[in-house]
């Protein structure tokens, strides 16, 4: 039972929860179809003007803290441009500029993951094999390397998802969405034990649980890893 707000903790985090589910999955989307192409696009475009341009946007989201991200975006986007609410939680607007705060790091770490995973694959003799027998360069990347280069990947993006659920309290306080991380916040703020052990407990579970799911999903894209 929560000390401050008098109610049982599972209760609250079964009503903070979806909203931060929401965050969540918007940001790794974002993150994906951000991170992804880019790193593919470097790794083909090898040491040009494109590859150094994507590793530099991608190497700022990863080494940029996410308070000052979140707070940049307020101020270009949503008190100069007014394109954006500045915070709240109403609407899809309300949770565009958080998850592309949570998204900018996950991206950046995907597309470099992506970039050095798809570069080693190409050196591979299979992929000699396949140019030699005169397949086109989009066939040989697509089809044969990119593969193979998306399984660490693949494992990667599995625990973000459990990162992103458990680890959005800084965006969540400072654009004022009521998920776990908030939860979690005030509970400190509130000195309420019960609820702050409720919300550490529950992320704890959440992060098990998607490195659990990273695991079954290499094991499920890789045939040579599997248990007979």
């Amino acid at each position: 039972m929560s000390y401050k707000l008098k109610r049982d903790v599972t209760d609250l985090i079964k009503y903070a929860f979806p909203n931060t589910v929401k965050l969540a999955l918007f940001a790794a989307v974002i993150a994906w179809i951000v991170g992804i192409p880019a790193g593919i696009i470097s790794a083909i475009k090898q040491n040009t003007i494109i590859d150094r341009l994507f590793m530099s946007v991608s190497l700022f989201g990863v080494s940029m803290p996410v308070f000052w991200g979140a707070l940049l975006l307020q101020y270009v986007f949503a008190y100069k441009l007014k394109v954006f609410p500045v915070s709240g939680y109403k609407t899809w607007m309300h949770l565009a500029l958080p998850a592309i705060v949570l998204g900018w790091s996950s991206a950046g770490t995907i597309a470099r993951l992506t970039r050095s995973s798809l570069l080693e694959i190409m050196q591979n003799d299979f992929i000699r094999t396949a140019r030699a027998k005169g397949a086109s360069e989009s066939i040989v990347v697509v089809g044969h390397a990119l593969k193979n280069a998306l399984l660490p990947v693949v494992t990667m993006m599995a625990i973000q998802i459990s990162s992103l659920l458990s680890g959005a309290v800084i965006t969540e306080s400072i654009f004022s969405i009521p998920g776990i991380g908030r939860l979690a916040v005030d509970a400190i703020s509130n000195r309420d034990m019960p609820l702050l052990q409720g919300t550490v407990l529950f992320t704890t579970v959440l992060i098990i649980g998607g490195n659990l799911v990273a695991d079954i999903l290499y094991s499920v894209i890789d045939p040579r890893i599997r248990c007979e």
